[in-house]
C-alpha cells in the first residue's frame, strides 16, 4: 500500500465535496485521530459516508436532525472490519478538526491529515482497526515524513474544550508501540 498524489492506492474512494486547498506555504506535518458513529454507538451503517458527502437522510434517525447543514469530512475512515475509505486527497484540506491548535499552531486542518475510526469514546476499537491504522499511518509517514510519532494526536488534544475523541477506548500505547 502507498500514497500517490495524495491518494491511498488500496483504499475505497468516496469523494467528499467538503475540502479546499491548503494555505500557500503550509505543509502536512500532523496526523489527527478521531472517532465517529452514526447514529451514535451504531456501526456498519452507510451514514458516515453519506454524512461526509452531504447526503445524510435526516429523517432516518432523530439524531440526524441536529446535523442539518453541517459540512465536514476526513481524509480517511477506518471501519470496524478494518476497511479503509478515503474521502479527500491528503494534499487537500479536509474539514475534520474545526477550531483547533497544536503546539501553538492554530487551524490544524491547514497542516493535518484526519483519520476517523468507526467507534465511540467508550467502546473498544477492533483489532482489525488497529492493524489498518498502523498500516495507513506508515503509508502516510512515508509520503509525509514530517509526521513523526510526536506529531500524531487525538482530536481531544487539539480541541479539548469541544471534543473527546478518540476517547478513553483508544489504546494509544498499543497504537504507538506498533508503529515502525
Amino acid at each position: 500500500m502507498q500514497i500517490c498524489e495524495g491518494w491511498l492506492d488500496d483504499a475505497k474512494k468516496i469523494i467528499s465535496p467538503n475540502f479546499n486547498k491548503r494555505p500557500v506555504g503550509s505543509f502536512v506535518n500532523l496526523l489527527v485521530i478521531h472517532n465517529i458513529s452514526l447514529p451514535p454507538e451504531e456501526f456498519d451503517t452507510p451514514y458516515i459516508e453519506l454524512f461526509f458527502q452531504n447526503k445524510l437522510p435526516y429523517d432516518d434517525h432523530s439524531y440526524f436532525h441536529h446535523l442539518k447543514g453541517v459540512e465536514v469530512s476526513s481524509h480517511f475512515l477506518i471501519k470496524r472490519n478494518g476497511e479503509i475509505v478515503q474521502f479527500v486527497s491528503c494534499d487537500e484540506r479536509a474539514w475534520h478538526a474545526g477550531e483547533s491548535e497544536f503546539c501553538g499552531c492554530r487551524n490544524c486542518n491547514d497542516f493535518s491529515i484526519g483519520i476517523e475510526l468507526e467507534g465511540t469514546d467508550t467502546i473498544a476499537y477492533t483489532s482489525l482497526q488497529y492493524e489498518s491504522l498502523v498500516v495507513l499511518t506508515a503509508c502516510i509517514q512515508d509520503a509525509y515524513p514530517n509526521i513523526t510519532k510526536d506529531r500524531i494526536t487525538g482530536h481531544e488534544h487539539i480541541a479539548p474544550d469541544r471534543k473527546t475523541d478518540p476517547g478513553q477506548s483508544f489504546d494509544w500505547q498499543r497504537y504507538l508501540d506498533s508503529l515502525p
